[in-house]
């Protein structure tokens, strides 16, 4: 799994000019789900990202986590995320998962970041959706889970 958790003063997702999930402060994330994903490599994103300490504390150190400033997540799938540039110009997208499988890993994600305690907002599943941001800093964090399994 690769998820792009970007801090926001806010964020919103429309689908046809429709507001489908919006946020306040919080984190914005880019959930990109790989053919081979396992149960232990979403529940560490998920994990990684409720626990990110990216938000400013009294010292103005990012020290805190989302669920310390008592902010909210905009979860949005984005099977572009794994999109390989190696060759040509187009992008080649064998590594994201189908859509079905896609969808559950996606869904297990939200669940496990709302178990946690904190407020998640969705955009929609394969629709086209224009996201809306205030980008805060900006701060921008790239989770992949093949990190967890290779180290730094």
């Amino acid at each position: 799994m690769r998820v792009l958790v970007q801090r926001v003063a806010s964020a919103r997702v429309e689908v046809a000019g429709h507001v489908v999930g919006a946020i306040g402060l919080g984190l914005l994330a880019f959930v990109g789900v790989a053919v081979d994903e396992r149960a232990a490599d979403v529940e560490w994103c998920a994990d990684k990202v409720v626990g990110l300490r990216i938000f400013r504390d009294a010292d103005d150190h990012m020290n805190r986590s989302v669920a310390d400033v008592g902010g909210a997540i905009l979860s949005v799938s984005q099977f572009t995320l794994y999109g390989d540039v190696g060759r040509g110009r187009r992008p080649a997208f064998t590594r994201a998962a189908p859509p079905d499988v896609a969808e559950r890993w996606w869904q297990h994600f939200n669940a496990r970041m709302l178990e946690a305690g904190v407020a998640v907002a969705t955009g929609r599943f394969r629709a086209d959706m224009a996201v809306h941001l205030v980008n805060d800093g900006p701060v921008t964090i790239w989770i992949d889970s093949a990190s967890r399994r290779t180290g730094p």
